[in-house]
């Protein structure tokens, strides 16, 4: 079954200002937009180069009040392609759905108010605008967008429309209603309607943004008077975008995935969220320097960026989705210094954020992950400059040289390079370390030369024993080394999640089970998890839910889940993506969700982190794709390898057993796989 627009919604949400709450975003791959709790206003309109930052516009007017000062809630449910919001006032049912136009850098939305009170009503109702915009081409090194506070306004005769219009580049908004109203000052416009009971009325509202007003009026023309048929347009273009992930030799991508066929209706909707994080991600501004790129976060923080270690954790879902986009990526980032920058934004190419320590490994796992699927093992012989992708591959496996300290351990640097909010997880740290065994075996897999591949193997192994310094016996979790020689017990699951999807093997039977008992003591919760266990002496640090006590960021999950498979834990894995599914109710996975026994849940699901501070979480993360790789490397247990075919070994425990995956493709040729295992197709 391919999902359409109506499968993948969310609840329905019901919130007021001031909530506990991420609104929903939307793109159209050009950029993006997000709603508020206002019955109409959007935000974060921003199409780079072209931005307004966090900036509102078209908040809702009623009898002239600016309508969350009114103290109503607003019920909010999300679908790929459009964004509904809907509230009652006094016997007035209102209702707003905005979209992105197709192919254009605009918003579009209706606005309806319907009487359904028993008498006749005078409504007086409008929206209040605003701009922010500006243009940037310079690199967007800041979370936040830019933005221009003043802008020229003036009115637009001819479209009956405002004008804001940068004073510092070469930028503008455009943005108007219709019918057009009477009463339109410098930041709203305002009407007067007469309603008998049972009546509807609704008007329109666009803002196109473009390098001018012929550019900007050229596309809000378009769009003003047909803005239902520009709807309908937004819904069917989603629904074919939908298709194309799922169908060979579609025109979007330069792959795609394998079609999952089950009952089970939460596996289900994992496989989808999982897969449409990845596909919200996805951006095709002309501007870009890079063509296709895949942003990190959306729609507010790190616009135009592709952050390594995001990327990585959808791995899976790049090389099987888009290999072209991904191998391209891959050598991108090979001309640049990953000890320097924790990715790249497309605008000018550049280089952006502070150096994160996972990049050695996160890049030996994209390229593994892509010669496996691909099977392209020539890309190996490639240079980018004098230096082959043999060569580059075989340093980031050997990097943590470069880092080595006393205990022959890696140390990875301060609290910026690793979890930014976990102070006492710094320097030697576990999960590197046992990356860096990971990455020497992987590499030795590519490799043509026997000798090298088993000196490589033999580092790795003897690496082993100085990571197990690090573990406190009994316990199931961790210690981090720092750079006084004091050992400092880290509750955290990057430790847990890292070492089982890395170095499964090398764990003696009791650590296996004395880290699934840490897990579901201290970790795991009913919809979601601690990545930092609250019994742990770092939680007075910070409450940022990706890396603390408060609750997770997207991956953690479900690379928990997965590493759960690797060491045959099927049944607790299971039953917890059973639970998990429920938090899959607010659209594509945020960068992080709360615990729900620490923030209560919103509709059943664990709520998503607001954007504000203090916790700084934007509403989707490109790592989404980490659900797809559970369910096929977990559930169904596929095991690609660079030069020896696949294998599968399910692991469907309680999953239904007439479940299939149809269409899976492994280096150039089609395969299915059920709970028996892997097949050919014609």
């Amino acid at each position: 079954m391919i999902p359409t627009v109506e499968d993948l919604r969310s609840d329905a949400l019901t919130h007021r200002f001031g909530d506990c709450f991420n609104p929903p975003g939307l793109t159209n791959f050009l950029g993006c937009v997000q709603v508020t709790t206002d019955l109409t206003c959007i935000q974060c309109l921003n199409f780079p180069p072209f931005a307004t930052a966090d900036t509102p516009t078209a908040s809702f007017i009623l009898d002239d009040f600016h309508f969350p000062a009114l103290g109503q809630s607003v019920t909010i449910t999300w679908y790929p392609d459009r964004i509904v919001r809907e509230s009652v006032y006094q016997g007035l049912y209102l209702t707003s759905i905005v979209a992105l136009a197709v192919g254009k850098m605009a918003a579009v939305m209706k606005i309806t108010i319907e009487n359904r009170s028993e008498t006749h009503r005078h409504v007086k109702a409008g929206l209040r605008v605003q701009g922010g915009i500006t243009k940037s081409l310079k690199p967007w090194n800041q979370a936040v967008p830019p933005s221009e506070q003043d802008n020229k306004v003036a009115w637009n005769a001819r479209q009956q429309a405002l004008v804001f219009q940068a004073r510092h580049s070469s930028a503008v908004s455009l943005q108007g209603t219709w019918p057009p109203s009477a009463d339109v000052d410098r930041n709203s416009f305002r009407y007067a309607v007469q309603l008998e009971p049972g009546a509807q009325w609704h008007f329109y509202y666009v803002n196109a943004i473009g390098d001018n007003i012929n550019e900007a009026g050229t596309v809000y023309d378009a769009l003003i008077r047909d803005a239902s048929a520009e709807l309908a347009r937004v819904r069917s273009n989603w629904n074919t975008e939908l298709r194309a992930l799922f169908t060979p030799g579609n025109d979007r991508y330069t792959g795609q995935l394998p079609l999952l066929l089950t009952e089970d209706a939460d596996i289900r909707k994992l496989y989808w969220m999982g897969a449409l994080g990845v596909a919200y991600s996805k951006r095709c501004h002309p501007l870009s320097v890079h063509g296709r790129t895949y942003d990190t976060l959306m729609p507010r923080y790190w616009q135009s960026a592709m952050v390594l270690w995001d990327y990585s954790l959808s791995a899976s879902v790049h090389a099987l989705l888009d290999p072209v986009v991904m191998r391209a990526s891959l050598e991108r980032w090979m001309r640049m210094d990953v000890h320097k920058y924790f990715g790249t934004e497309y605008l000018t190419g550049s280089g952006i954020g502070p150096w994160y320590a996972v990049n050695d490994y996160a890049m030996v796992n994209m390229a593994y992950t892509y010669l496996r699927w691909s099977g392209d093992l020539a890309w190996l012989k490639h240079r980018i400059g004098h230096t082959s992708i043999q060569e580059f591959l075989s340093q980031y496996a050997l990097n943590w040289k470069q880092f080595k300290q006393p205990s022959r351990l890696a140390g990875y640097g301060t609290l910026y390079n690793l979890l930014e909010c976990v102070s006492s997880y710094t320097h030697e740290i576990a999960a590197l370390n046992a990356a860096n065994v990971f990455s020497m075996r992987a590499v030795a897999d590519l490799l043509e030369s026997s000798e090298r591949a088993r000196l490589l193997r033999q580092e790795a192994t003897q690496l082993i024993a100085h990571i197990q310094e690090l573990y406190v016996d009994g316990k199931g979790y961790w210690r981090a080394r720092h750079p006084d020689g004091t050992m400092h017990e880290v509750r955290h699951c990057y430790d847990l999640l890292t070492i089982l999807n890395t170095i499964p093997e090398d764990l003696t039977t009791s650590q296996k089970t004395e880290i699934t008992n840490f897990f579901r003591r201290e970790l795991q919760t009913e919809t979601w998890m601690h990545a930092l266990s609250p019994k742990d002496e770092d939680v007075l640090f910070s409450v940022r839910p990706d890396h603390q006590w408060t609750g997770a960021y997207p991956a953690w999950p479900s690379e928990t889940a997965r590493g759960l498979y690797r060491i045959g834990d099927v049944d607790l894995a299971f039953s917890w993506l059973k639970s998990l599914a429920r938090s899959a109710n607010q659209g594509p996975f945020g960068q992080a969700h709360f615990a729900d026994n620490v923030i209560a849940p919103d509709e059943g699901g664990a709520r998503k982190s607001p954007s504000e501070m203090p916790y700084i979480n934007d509403w989707l993360s490109s790592s989404c794709g980490s659900w797809v790789t559970v369910i096929l490397e977990g559930i169904f247990g596929l095991l690609p390898t660079p030069t020896k075919g696949i294998t599968a070994r399910p692991q469907f425990g309680e999953f239904d057993p007439k479940a299939e995956l149809i269409g899976l493709r492994y280096q150039g040729k089609r395969f299915g796989v059920n709970c028996n295992g892997i097949f050919p197709l014609n």
